[in-house]
């Protein structure tokens, strides 16, 4: 299943900045694989309401290299999982990922996050991890999101705040549209003025070693433990579109 990408025609900005090579490589590796994409799924499967058996249509938004596919697929069961990207190399190398992970069900659209080419109130679960950050328009995408999915949908979202993305360590490695980076307060509203639920108990701020500046050093080698009162560099919440 793929679909043409909705013209940008009239506008002056790309829906999203392209990651630099750095940051292309380190999307590939068990690095990225085993401390960002599986602590944050594990982090946000605690924090779903209601856990269904299985999910019936599960989309991957900024679904990348494809490693959160066949994850997706063996949490929630679906009897469709669609990935979606701006990026046509990025739905080839995710075609792999699942052709390799024996997965039959996959489908792919080609559409930003901005103008999902899906339609309302047709997806049960969206996963958006760690894709956020690069978008330009953040509150088109989120009033997306809202669109496709199901009343009584989830969706899980994992994100780096404007702490983490300001910092010099990303700067120097990688690439983002900097004006938009939000709090982890101002992602949690933004979430929410889309008419998305958002519990209390649903919402997580991991503080995980390498979204610190330090890279977790003062911590893990010297023992001196973080201040309790610092500005979050991570937010994980799970959010529901509530039935009419």
């Amino acid at each position: 299943m793929t679909s043409p990408l909705p013209s940008a025609a009239g506008s002056a900005m790309p829906p999203h900045v392209p990651e630099t090579a750095f940051g292309v490589w380190f999307l590939q590796t068990p690095t990225w694989t085993v401390h960002v994409l599986e602590r944050a799924l594990k982090d946000l499967e605690r924090l779903i309401p209601d856990r269904r058996a299985s999910y019936p249509v599960v989309i991957d938004v900024g679904c990348g290299w494809g490693r959160s596919l066949p994850k997706l697929h063996q949490r929630f069961s679906p009897q469709r999982l669609i990935g979606i990207d701006v990026d046509p190399k990025m739905l080839d190398a995710s075609r792999r990922e699942v052709q390799q992970a024996g997965i039959a069900n996959a489908e792919f659209v080609h559409c930003s996050s901005s103008a999902l080419a899906l339609p309302d109130n047709s997806v049960d679960l969206l996963f958006c991890h760690q894709t956020f950050h690069h978008l330009i328009d953040q509150e088109d995408a989120i009033r997306e999101f809202f669109r496709v999915l199901k009343p009584g949908g989830i969706m899980l979202f994992a994100e780096s705040t404007r702490r983490y993305i300001h910092s010099w360590i990303i700067r120097l490695l990688f690439r983002h549209p900097m004006e938009v980076q939000k709090t982890a307060g101002e992602y949690l509203a933004l979430v929410r003025s889309a008419g998305f639920v958002v519990k209390p108990e649903a919402v997580s701020y991991p503080y995980l070693w390498w979204s610190r500046e330090d890279l977790g050093i003062l911590e893990r080698w010297f023992g001196v433990k973080p201040a309790a009162d610092r500005e979050e560099t991570l937010i994980n919440l799970v959010a529901v579109k509530p039935a009419p």
